[in-house]
């Protein structure tokens, strides 16, 4: 390995501010693994669920962090074959192209650091080929991890789960980066009207730029809400409704305003025990209810084409990123992204 030692932030306790410091790298890379020397990493939902343990008990601590990223091959393991050294790459979840390899393992005080098949709040990574696409070297390393979670996720949920047909009428809840992003996936196939729930008023103010028709200031009345909304999309309710934000009750109104034969397509994930109560009769007819796994994305097709979308100007990242940190600040990062402030976060490992 020609890199011996990197700084990351551990996850070394749930519920409790990461760990920032210096660890070992593994001694040599294994077959199918790539070294990536990481410049941007963005903070997703995924990463807040993980640090709280909205899934349940974390068997794997301690641990790395992160799945969407951008950054420089340094090295290839025996057997890759769809990037070589010097390539820039985005760095995803979702498994593209390539061998998925073993987990690598970190060291830190004599202790074992776990990490997934990708980690990117680490400024270096042994990443699995199949987590790492590359991209044109002139395209914005600060932009690129969008493409790892949100983006693919975003248009995913339009074109995969939701399968928006023009016309339809989309009800967002939550417009933070991927809200915003489904939007504009949502105005691209000629949906009408888009409405954007959020209870961040600055967010709202983004929306006209990203497709969204209405805008609703969301209010601890979440009935009034969607009486208010009905008002917007026919008092039969919307044709796709998705939640990004994972709370229950949210996910009960999203639900109750989807029209009986229309689809409501969960985004976010709620913590684990926490009820959710719907009147399922309508499934059982045309209405439809689903969770989105990173909107079925392919990684090595969609961000390629992604990519073109935005280079022709058919895509806007503009103010998608709004908040920027280093490494050693990474908590304060994952405050604002708690706080709902902030559109997409990003952390700078160079």
């Amino acid at each position: 390995m020609i890199v011996k030692n990197m700084k990351a932030a551990i996850l070394m306790e749930s519920n409790e501010p990461l760990v920032v410091a210096e660890i070992e790298m593994p001694n040599k890379l294994q077959y199918g693994q790539v070294l990536v020397e990481l410049f941007y990493s963005g903070i997703c939902g995924a990463q807040i669920n993980e640090i709280e343990a909205a899934k349940g008990p974390d068997k794997f601590l301690p641990h790395l962090l992160g799945h969407e990223g951008s950054g420089v091959v340094l090295d290839v393991g025996p057997g890759v074959t769809t990037v070589q050294k010097g390539d820039h790459v985005v760095m995803h979840w979702r498994p593209g192209d390539g061998i998925e390899s073993q987990t690598p393992q970190y060291r830190w005080n004599d202790n074992d650091i776990n990490a997934g098949w990708v980690t990117t709040f680490n400024e270096f990574a042994v990443v699995s080929e199949n987590r790492i696409t590359s991209i044109p070297k002139d395209f914005d390393l600060k932009l690129a991890p969008l493409l790892g979670c949100a983006v693919t996720t975003a248009i995913g949920v339009v074109n995969n789960d939701a399968c928006v047909k023009i016309g339809e009428s989309v009800v967002i809840f939550g417009v933070g980066g991927v809200g915003l992003l489904i939007a504009q996936a949502a105005s691209m196939v000629s949906a009408y009207p888009i409405v954007g729930v959020d209870k961040v008023e600055s967010k709202l103010k983004m929306c006209k730029d990203f497709g969204v028709t209405h805008t609703l200031l969301s209010s601890d009345d979440l009935d009034n809400n969607n009486k208010m909304i009905k008002d917007i999309v026919g008092s039969k309710g919307a044709d796709v409704v998705v939640d990004t934000t994972g709370i229950a009750r949210v996910i009960e109104c999203a639900y109750e305003l989807t029209h009986p034969d229309g689809k409501t397509i969960l985004v976010g994930v709620p913590r684990k025990g926490d009820n959710i109560n719907i009147y399922s009769l309508p499934l059982h007819f045309n209405k439809i209810l689903t969770g989105s796994e990173g909107g079925n994305c392919r990684p090595n097709i969609d961000i390629p084409r992604y990519i073109k979308l935005y280079e022709v100007g058919k895509l806007n990242f503009n103010g998608l990123v709004t908040h920027e940190f280093d490494l050693d600040n990474v908590n304060e990062a994952i405050d604002m992204v708690r706080s709902g402030e902030c559109g997409r976060c990003m952390i700078k490992l160079q």
